[in-house]
């Protein structure tokens, strides 16, 4: 091996990603990611649950999966279970339940299952960009529904699976987030939801749904059913602790038909050793007493941030900044004016100290996105955020001449 690195890196493989850079911290304003509010971690419940599992079960950390399963820690399988039958209608129990690592875990576990290269998606055109990362690497052909302010057109997704089955494809799935969709915070109405999965079980195309933001809506867990309890035959579901505890925690969650969840299992079987069990077991000791105040509390907090983020953005900005504003969730999706392409503003951004998601990053493809952006409110301050805004805003009139001038902003609605 030479002193200069590797020495056989024509041995990588074709699709293997560049080196990552040396980690130098996050930026001072910090509008990335899916972290959450640091003042908000219940770090002495949480050590207080700690040592009541590890004295009562921490023996058990001697043997894989606590000798317990692949599908998980029992307790926090039935919390889940509770949980989602409280909440979201959803009728299971624990032995329904398979704890991930992580919701990225899950949509890994989903593709694995039903997906080749070539195979077709459809997704939201505004979406998650680790969908959009993880099936551009798996050779899978995207295409994206349009969304209005109640999410998937039912009209304009009818056309697509018409089109589709015309050219003799049937997609492996439709993937939504309609429940405090990402990233724009819209929620489905129930009388959507009952066409969507109609027109799905028409065309024979099950349904993805991601449902990691559910727990954090305006006002208290009223969204209506999960998609995945109004026809649990037809829908995989995901869900994650990330956003309603910690990011770092690493966990998740899946639900589907018997058959499909036991290759979710056998697959995550063969390819780890199974989820960190100490995570399970204090989520589960936690939340099975405190689960409602915990997200009570955090959701006010962070509609508080929103607030504090959206008066900044009407500050800085003025009616040069649509916002679509969310009905809960961590992140506000912005619309520029059109000759703006935030790509171009990333690198400006980060050298002022400031992290954004440009819109392409989190779009199917299309003109539309290239003015959009993505704002992450839950992690920084509010004196943070009415700074970051304002430093922001100064990065994009130097760079575009925008704002031109302040002014009340109108709340856009989706889609508009």
């Amino acid at each position: 091996m030479s002193g200069s690195g590797f020495a056989y890196p024509h041995l990588f493989g074709s699709k293997v990603s560049p080196p990552a850079p040396p980690w130098t911290g996050h930026p001072k304003y910090n509008f990335i990611g899916g972290h959450n509010d640091p003042t908000l971690v219940p770090v002495e419940a949480l050590i207080e649950a700690t040592q009541t599992v590890l004295r009562r079960d921490g023996q058990s950390l001697a043997l894989y999966s606590l000798a317990q399963g692949p599908q998980g820690y029992p307790p926090c399988r039935q919390f889940v279970a509770d949980k989602l039958k409280r909440w979201r209608g959803i009728d299971s129990n624990g032995d329904g339940v398979l704890i991930t690592s992580g919701s990225g875990q899950g949509i890994d576990l989903v593709n694995q299952v039903l997906l080749e290269p070539g195979d077709t998606v459809i997704l939201e055109e505004f979406t998650y960009g680790g969908y959009l990362t993880k099936l551009k690497r798996l050779g899978v052909n995207i295409v994206g529904a349009p969304l209005d302010e109640d999410g998937i057109r039912i009209d304009a997704l009818e056309t697509i699976l018409a089109d589709l089955k015309k050219n003799g494809t049937t997609p492996k799935y439709i993937c939504t987030i309609p429940t405090i969709q990402n990233p724009t915070g819209s929620i489905m109405p129930l009388a959507r939801r009952h066409e969507l999965l109609a027109l799905a079980k028409k065309y024979g195309v099950p349904i993805f749904e991601d449902e990691c933001y559910a727990d954090l809506t305006w006002g208290g867990m009223n969204a209506p059913p999960a998609l995945y309890a109004l026809d649990p035959e037809h829908v995989i579901h995901i869900g994650s602790f990330s956003k309603t505890l910690a990011p770092a925690l690493r966990l998740g969650y899946a639900l589907a038909a018997p058959e499909f969840l036991g290759r979710m299992t056998a697959i995550k079987s063969q390819t780890e050793s199974g989820t960190g069990a100490l995570e399970q077991m204090v989520v589960a000791e936690y939340f099975s007493r405190h689960f409602a105040n915990h997200v009570g509390k955090l959701t006010r907090q962070l509609e508080e941030k929103l607030d504090t983020m959206i008066e900044a953005v009407e500050r800085e900005f003025g009616t040069a900044a649509e916002p679509w504003r969310p009905k809960g969730g961590i992140f506000l999706w912005l619309k520029l004016p059109e000759r703006v392409d935030t790509m171009k503003l990333v690198q400006p951004a980060l050298k002022a100290g400031i992290a954004f998601n440009p819109g392409p990053e989190w779009a199917c493809g299309g003109a539309d996105s290239k003015s959009r952006l993505r704002l992450c409110f839950a992690l920084p301050s509010k004196e943070i955020i009415r700074e970051g805004v304002a430093a922001f805003a100064r990065v994009c009139f130097e760079e575009t001449g925008i704002p031109e001038q302040s002014g009340n902003i109108r709340h856009a609605r989706a889609g508009n």
